[in-house]
């Protein structure tokens, strides 16, 4: 098991209620877990606690442990776990700082010590695995939104991570730019391996593409399964305010109603539902 999360808990300095409440979950190599819930529900949490940034950076009262490749996160520097679990926030800007693309993706390798023909090969390939190639040498900020956050998953993907954990990063992009970085995040997954963590709000992508999904509420694990399973809980998501697609929502009416069999998570599976059903009418 490449992450094991064992009862932890977590309450920020002065805070009242705990954050996180007695979360246990495993995430397996090469596995694709989405993550959902409302604002406040303990998301960007448990993102934290991946990498050591909690307990480390982040000061609070923390309680269990995470272990990440067998690695306690108590005992662990977060520069060290950050070579095995990469982080991309939501807005890209608040990780750019340096003056070229290239620049950018060469920082963190720098740190690392790798020597120059090193950098430059993992240079080369983050720019042609998100896209940016021939925008070597441009200003960040200069870049559009999807192209940023790209630059911002480039700089994580050159230190070679096992796992890449992204909190909501298409939030602040317009349709193309969402559309540019979760494309790229499937590539990641089903091309080359990599585990992904996503916190998403684009249910009709974690239906497609997620191995599991996990719902929090009020800093607790309150659903955990395929998509398809977790996605007939519809009025347990609606309560929490997650968006439903709308073939799911018509496909649980109408099964609630006793019209079909099954529930549907697309308009393909609806569609074969509906004309299954005219088929069986004598």
């Amino acid at each position: 098991m490449l992450i094991r999360v064992e009862g932890v808990s977590f309450r920020y300095p002065r805070a009242k209620e705990y954050s996180l409440k007695n979360i246990n979950l495993k995430v397996r190599k090469g596995e694709f877990l989405g993550i959902l819930g409302a604002s406040g529900s303990g998301k960007s949490t448990l993102c934290l606690t991946f990498n050591g940034i909690i307990p480390h950076s982040i000061k609070g009262e923390f309680k269990g442990d995470v272990y990440v490749k067998g690695y306690n996160t108590r005992d662990t520097s977060v520069a060290r776990l950050s070579t095995i679990v990469g982080l991309v926030m939501q807005n890209p800007d608040s990780q750019l700082f340096n003056m070229t693309v290239e620049e950018e993706i060469a920082f963190g390798l720098e740190n690392l010590g790798l020597n120059t023909e090193e950098i430059k090969r993992r240079v080369r390939w983050a720019l042609k695995i998100t896209g940016l190639e021939g925008l070597e040498n441009e200003f960040p900020p200069n870049l559009s939104g999807g192209q940023k956050q790209r630059l911002a998953i480039a700089s994580v993907l050159a230190m070679k991570p096992e796992v890449l954990v992204l909190d909501e990063p298409t939030s602040q992009l317009d349709p193309l730019g969402k559309e540019q970085v979760l494309s790229l995040v499937t590539l990641l997954n089903k091309k080359q391996g990599i585990t992904i963590i996503l916190v998403e709000h684009n249910t009709e992508y974690l239906l497609s593409f997620a191995d599991r999904v996990i719902v929090l509420d009020k800093g607790e694990i309150i659903l955990e399964g395929k998509p398809k399973h977790v996605f007939e809980e519809v009025e347990t998501l609606e309560r929490l305010g997650i968006k439903i697609p709308a073939s799911v929502k018509i496909a649980h009416e109408l099964k609630k109603r006793g019209i079909l069999k099954k529930a549907a998570l697309d308009e393909k599976e609806l569609l074969y539902e509906i004309l299954d059903l005219f088929r069986r009418v004598p």
